[in-house]
């Protein structure tokens, strides 16, 4: 557990301008800085930092948030993992974890360090063997060539060439004045039985690894020896830096695309990402070879909930993969694949039919993973009842995996009549699968402990601006920006309004509303004290990130202007005990009407059934309700139609 004086100081000293900065140009426009949303894609600037608030908000796509947010978002970072990251930055100490040992944790992050710097300097090494040696320009260089990379592509991803020699690499590296134990551990060096070392890597060519951050974490090197015997691919171990099970080829150049397009498509190898690239598809990613991990889809899921598995025309590879399709659902991905021709790859695909021919055959021929399974499985069960049997049972289980309860009785009607089955008997096994799970609706997503950020539409269905939610946006608006401030008969503005919202029994529909509601109904029975700061920089980023969202207006009066042109405006304590008092009758009225609207309804069907004792009490109800509700609109100037 981070102390929250640490979280403070980290906040405290990532100036939202110079965050933003690193990512963003941004230009003066007032007492705030504009520039082109780094999220969506824009001509116009919508993208607004307030230094002043330490918050920003894009007004096209509703992101919003402080620094942390921002890394969060931008980086697909977890929370603290992003804290982690501003505190590396601004050269604040990490704190230590309890029961941990100082000295070898020192030397845990000093190893780490190193290895970065090794791993630095064997990136630009390889990359300069390709371009400048005799060997790699004649080999390596013409290798890229061939595949039909182009300059640009081959220098963007940084491939290389590791000369063919026993120790080309591990002598220039202790010329650099490595450690020789450095370099085994990194993987650049292997070790024979007499003890010797020798270039990991030696006469291939190199593809390297970043991690989201675009640090470079490891390398694979491709053999180009037709007559070698060795492995095809050898990569990086296991190191302080790379956990292979938790890292997706090419995300670091991908991620960008990948939120603006709200999609991703997933490859196996390196050559693939690489192609598509060239063939002008940016969000694209690679599981490099392996099975997909739980973890590489949590990092996915950081970034889009939607996914497109592209397979090559290999039937049994495609059925090999389809357990890590359903970890995809599992995790709540929306799951669409797209089959290459016989003998493709996206790689080949793309080489053989150019840019625009391949971009269109991915927009066309892209489908529902589970109308794909059926017919896929189905070709197999032919007339076989058995089979079939298996195949029915095999596509629920993928359909169980599905969080939601909608899109599972989606696929469940569409496969029922592609099976020719009654949709009950399919649901009957849904059941049997789903046993012991909860659908996605029964688990409660929001807590008080830090989590990250919800992304795509998530995100803005929590901070948009829904005329159905207004009053209690406004309400919470007025709570983070004067609740802590003192009111004569109150401790704060915040109990003055809770107050008055459990007096007239107002229920907020909205659950990152009532979320904030809870946390200043905490504060104010603990009697913590809480400033407009507290959830700006909340250690809860969905309250953080509401608050910045809240509190960002796009236009503010110029004090110029209002003084120019003489304006009489009220004070700032008065303009704040109107806006409460009025955004409280507005919130009142609302609640009122849908009483109303909730009595109409009993008394229909009171009058409907005859039933004479219910009509007229809810008849007194009803009228003690317009009464209020003509109390309150005149209290605000709304005029009520009879």
């Amino acid at each position: 557990m981070i102390p929250q004086s640490k979280i403070e100081e980290i906040i405290h000293a990532a100036h939202i301008e110079e965050v933003v900065g690193d990512y963003v140009r941004l230009k003066r426009r007032g007492a705030n800085l504009t520039g082109l949303c780094p999220f969506h894609n824009e001509k116009t600037p919508s993208f607004s930092v307030s230094p002043a608030k330490g918050i920003y908000k894009c007004f096209g796509c509703g992101k919003a948030g402080n620094s942390v947010n921002f890394i969060m978002e931008h980086d697909g970072l977890g929370y603290i993992e992003a804290l982690k990251s501003l505190a590396d930055r601004y050269r604040i100490e990490w704190p230590q974890q309890e029961n941990v040992n100082i000295d070898q944790e020192k030397a845990i992050r000093s190893e780490k360090e190193s290895l970065q710097v090794l791993n630095n300097w064997a990136a630009e090494y390889f990359e300069k063997q390709l371009w400048e040696s005799e060997e790699g320009k004649n080999i390596g260089l013409s290798y890229f060539e061939e595949r039909g990379f182009r300059e640009d592509i081959i220098r963007k991803f940084k491939l290389g060439y590791s000369i063919d020699s026993w120790d080309h690499l591990a002598n220039a590296a202790v010329d650099m004045q490595f450690n020789p134990d450095l370099l085994f551990k990194g993987g650049l060096v292997k070790q024979n039985e007499s003890g010797k070392q020798y270039d990991a890597y030696r006469g291939r060519v190199m593809f390297i690894i970043h991690n989201t951050q675009g640090k470079v974490i490891a390398f694979a090197g491709r053999q180009l020896k037709k007559d070698d015997k060795s492995a095809k691919y050898v990569n990086s171990p296991e190191t302080l830096l790379y956990h292979k099970s938790n890292e997706l080829y090419g995300l670091f150049f991908a991620k960008t695309a990948i939120r603006q397009l709200d999609f991703v498509y997933l490859v196996e190898g390196y050559t693939d990402v690489i192609s598509m690239h060239q063939a002008g598809v940016e969000n694209v990613v690679a599981s490099s070879g392996t099975s997909l991990t739980e973890n590489q889809i949590k990092l996915l899921k950081r970034h889009t909930d939607n996914v497109t598995v592209l397979y090559d025309g290999d039937a049994a590879g495609i059925k090999a993969s389809l357990r890590g399709i359903d970890m995809l659902l599992e995790q709540g991905m929306n799951v669409k694949v797209l089959l290459f021709p016989d003998g493709e790859d996206p790689d080949s695909y793309a080489k053989k039919v150019g840019s625009n021919q391949f971009q269109l055959f991915l927009q066309q021929e892209t489908r529902d993973f589970i109308l794909f399974k059926v017919k896929l499985l189905l070709q197999d069960a032919a007339n076989d009842p058995l089979k079939k049997a298996q195949v029915t049972r095999d596509i629920v289980e993928s359909i169980s995996k599905i969080p939601d309860g909608i899109k599972r009785m989606a696929f469940i009607r569409e496969c029922a009549t592609l099976l020719e089955l009654n949709e009950q008997l399919l649901i009957a096994e849904l059941n049997k699968s789903r046993n012991g799970f909860l659908s996605a609706k029964e688990k409660e997503w929001i807590s008080t402990e830090p989590k990250e950020i919800p992304h795509s539409e998530e995100l803005a269905q929590i901070l948009a601006d829904s005329p159905k939610y207004e009053q209690e946006h406004y309400i919470i608006k007025l709570l983070v920006q004067h609740g802590h401030k003192p009111l004569e008969g109150y401790k704060n503005i915040a109990e003055y309004i809770l107050f008055k919202i459990e007096q007239d029994e107002v229920q907020f529909e909205h659950e990152v509303m009532r979320l904030f509601l809870q946390e200043f109904k905490n504060y104010i029975l603990q009697n913590i004290e809480f400033t407009t700061d507290t959830f700006v920089h909340h250690s809860n980023p969905i309250l953080s990130s509401a608050a910045a969202s809240l509190l960002v207006t796009q236009h503010e009066m110029s004090p110029r202007w209002v003084s120019k042109y003489d304006v009489v405006m009220d004070t700032p304590e008065e303009i704040m005990i109107k806006d409460v008092q009025s955004a409280l009758l507005y919130l009142e009225k609302h609640h009122l009407n849908k009483l109303l609207t909730q009595v109409q309804n009993e008394l229909k069907e009171a009058q409907e059934k005859n039933l004479e004792d219910d009509l007229n009490l809810n008849m007194e109800v009803y009228k003690l309700l317009k009464d209020k509700q003509q109390l309150i609109s005149q209290r605000i100037g709304a005029v009520i139609l009879h």
